[in-house]
């Protein structure tokens, strides 16, 4: 099968899956991995315009790590994911999807300004 992108973590995430035990990591783990084979809006679903969310329920428990593109050689193909949260609520927090867009916004200005020393 072919991965249909690559998935990189950002500080944040990683911290926040490294506070989950390791079962629910591990599963969480699995779902980003799965993610990338296959489509599936319960496991990657789009939030906006520029966030989606990678998802996992388990042991009835919602875990959500926000996400968004960036591309490799004009291609879209890699996820960053910003952080993560368990969800408490039906509906994903605004104040939670806010955050990831500005880590996102972050994101690109550093990549930008580091572009421009390179040259």
């Amino acid at each position: 099968m072919k991965l249909n992108f690559e998935v990189e973590l950002l500080p944040e995430a990683i911290k926040f899956l490294d506070s989950l035990d390791d079962k629910t990591r591990e599963k969480i783990y699995y779902n980003i991995k799965k993610a990338q084979f296959v489509n599936d809006k319960e496991l990657f679903k789009k939030l906006n315009e520029y966030m989606w969310e990678f998802r996992t329920l388990y042991n009835n428990k919602a875990y959500r790590l926000f996400s968004f593109w960036d591309k490799i050689e004009g291609e879209e193909t890699f996820v960053i994911a910003t952080h993560g949260i368990l969800k408490k609520t039906q509906k994903t927090p605004s104040n939670e999807i806010k955050k990831a867009e500005e880590i996102r916004k972050q994101y690109f200005e550093n990549k930008r300004k580091q572009r421009n020393e390179n040259r």
